[in-house]
């Protein structure tokens, strides 16, 4: 993964642009020999001017680097500081507020135990220079119990998300090195930076880790080729998020800080492709509710018995999300999120002993399955699944709706840049999600070996509402229950609000979602999303199907193709880099020499021993989701037909009855 723009070499601005090679600022198109120099303008930076499309690839890339240097060093001096970690401090770093308030401690501590100035305040030590850096904001959010002020300070920084407020710091290049850089803002935005590489490890795992449907996996595609497939995946997932933390910290700063998976390709090719993957995104969260909607309604049917009709069941989880859709912050939810990943635990060791010790309860199966109305003997296969027993479709559709829903566990890239951009020091990242990729694949592999090998056939992708005793089932039909509603109210908040702020707000000119005309709007488009989630669910009753097919055309590309294409992309462009470009803080210049299909050339066959393996995998993930989408295509057109599901659109016959 290595390469010439990576963070670990010495920063080295561009040389002083001669009038034979300044070039205007802006884009790497814009590549003029001939302009004269100018005085370098003033240069806005901060949240809002993350997507200014007049800072170059090579900006980006020079800021990162001062970046990652600062943050090296800081993260140095606070392990230093801190000591070796012990079991009690590991506890307490649980309950932290972040680095920058133990900083702030451990200097009280040190000033408490040696009268004199602090650490901070002597002059020559090698704190200084970064503790310097740290203090302006510091000292105004965390000191006398000023917490009100830590949350004006963080609600003053959503504020300038949310309103696209111009008023962030501007500054000259000719004066823009770090050390002259407006550090109260600096301090500001590494403030919210406060995640250490273990955080990373529990989030990675709650926004990947889907286990129930594993089962499912192994009864489409056997013992063999389930193990295989899951470890294979589950090693591409791992290169993604590699690639995707390589890109991360060669291209943001505090300065320009990266924020959603759509800044990469913002960087990297332009506004255009920014647009689409955040319509990409939208759509796949979309999707994910309309999932949640129908899954969910087949909780209520199953709670309230055959004679509710399905469709009044999946009209009440779309009323519970309406009125909880039309909270514009997540803040109180917290709470309820943390307490979801423990209903999670007990859902797991619950299903696990009622699969070794009762029979299967088959009403749901037969109810929304091809498999025979009548019960078998559970059978087991090494090999590839023969097609009596699939369960959504025969022949290769059938084995790759499997894979489909494999994929769709593996899901999860997509918040990576988030998270990224939430560490104190994101070069630790790949530790974290390498130890989570990792967990998660055992505890797959686990589960789905474990439950297939006593349900067989009958391992359904739902597997909480075909197990035995009845009271056993119901406790977990609640407790799915319940953390699907949350992950539902999560999902249309992120999806909706990247609508809103990305589609209707930067195309149409709506207004900002904080302003009172722009509340307005929030509380009119809520429920319109639900109701077109709900038609939608309504239309195609058959949770395989769907889930088949928001995996193989959404989550196969965001986990597989894009952050290989944005790999590419990234790689070629630092690549094709010739001598004397770059970035000049003095001038604010950005040299090029040339542009268009020579320069992408030069730099894909200058590393095309990375770049040719990189391409196979972008084409590998592109037929992996085209092969996938077809797949449930057809699986959806064969249990909609004769033997197949009970359940029709906009019906009433609930498909978990049988």
């Amino acid at each position: 993964m290595g390469d010439p723009g990576s963070s670990d070499m010495p920063i080295e601005a561009a040389p002083p642009a001669s009038k034979a090679q300044a070039a205007r600022r802006g884009s790497l198109r814009e590549t003029s020999l001939e302009t004269p120099a100018k005085a370098a303008p003033l240069r806005g930076y901060g949240i809002d001017y993350r997507v200014d499309p007049t800072v170059s690839f090579a900006e980006f890339r020079y800021w990162a680097k001062v970046e990652r240097e600062e943050e090296r060093e800081a993260e140095r001096l606070y392990l230093e500081r801190r000591g070796p970690m012990t079991l009690t401090k590991m506890i307490k770093s649980r309950f932290s507020k972040g680095v920058h308030h133990d900083n702030k401690k451990m200097d009280q501590q040190d000033a408490a135990r040696i009268p004199g100035p602090s650490t901070e305040e002597k002059g020559g030590s090698e704190h200084t220079s970064i503790a310097g850096r740290f203090k302006g904001v510091l000292n105004k959010s965390s000191s006398g119990g000023d917490e009100k002020d830590e949350a004006r300070e963080n609600k003053a920084l959503a504020a300038s998300a949310l309103n696209e407020d111009k008023n962030a710091p501007s500054v000259a290049h000719g004066d823009s090195s770090s050390a002259s850089l407006d550090e109260e803002w600096k301090t500001a935005a590494r403030a919210l930076r406060t995640a250490g590489w273990s955080s990373i490890f529990f989030l990675v795992t709650t926004d990947i880790l889907g286990w129930s449907g594993t089962p499912f996996v192994f009864a489409s595609v056997g013992y063999g080729t389930g193990v295989a497939l899951y470890v294979v995946f589950g090693i591409a997932a791992s290169l993604s998020g590699l690639m995707l933390w390589k890109i991360f910290t060669t291209l943001d700063s505090s300065r320009y800080p990266m924020l959603s998976y759509g800044d990469i390709f913002f960087r990297i090719f332009g506004p255009k492709t920014r647009h689409f993957i955040n319509v990409t995104q939208s759509l796949q969260q979309f999707c994910t509710v309309m999932v949640l909607i129908f899954s969910k309604g087949r909780i209520i049917s199953l709670l309230a018995g055959p004679h509710l009709c399905f469709i009044v069941c999946m009209i009440i989880i779309m009323a519970i999300g309406m009125v909880f859709g039309s909270i514009r912050s997540l803040q109180r939810l917290g709470w309820i999120c943390n307490l979801s990943v423990w209903f999670n635990i007990i859902s797991f060791i619950s299903i696990m002993v009622a699969v070794a010790k009762y029979d299967i309860y088959y009403p749901p199966i037969f109810g929304s399955t091809i498999l025979p109305k009548q019960k078998n003997p559970v059978k087991t296969f090494a090999g590839l699944v023969p097609d009596a027993y699939q369960q959504q479709a025969r022949g290769f559709a059938g084995i790759f709706n499997g894979v489909d829903n494999m994929v769709y566990a593996y899901s999860g890239a997509i918040l990576f840049v988030s998270f990224m951009s939430e560490m104190r020091h994101p070069m630790d990242f790949w530790k974290g999600m390498i130890c989570a990729q990792a967990f998660i694949c055992i505890v797959y592999l686990f589960f789905g070996l474990f439950v297939y090998s006593y349900f067989g056939q009958y391992s359904a992708s739902v597997i909480y509402q075909v197990i035995n005793p009845a009271g056993l089932r119901t406790f977990n039909n609640v407790l799915n229950l319940l953390t699907g509603l949350i992950a539902a109210i999560l999902y249309f908040h992120v999806g909706m609000k990247t609508v809103y702020i990305e589609v209707f707000q930067e195309v149409f000119k709506f207004p900002p979602i904080a302003t009172k005309r722009g509340k307005w709007m929030w509380f009119a488009l809520g429920p319109l999303y639900w109701i077109v989630a709900f038609l939608i669910a309504a239309a195609v009753p058959n949770l395989n199907g769907i889930v088949g097919f928001v995996g193989g055309l959404f989550a196969v590309n965001f986990s597989y193709s894009f952050p290989g294409i944005a790999y590419l992309g990234w790689s070629v462009q630092s690549a094709a880099e010739l001598p004397g470009e770059g970035f000049n803080p003095e001038t604010g210049e950005s040299v090029v020499h040339d542009s268009g299909t020579k320069r992408w050339a030069r730099g894909f066959m200058k590393r095309w021993y990375i770049h040719i393996p990189c391409t196979i995998y972008v084409l590998a993930g592109l037929a992996t989701s085209g092969m996938g989408t077809w797949a449930a295509v057809e699986g959806l057109i064969e249990v909609f037909g004769p033997g197949g599901t009970v359940a029709t659109s906009y019906g009433c016959r609930s498909p978990v009855w049988g």
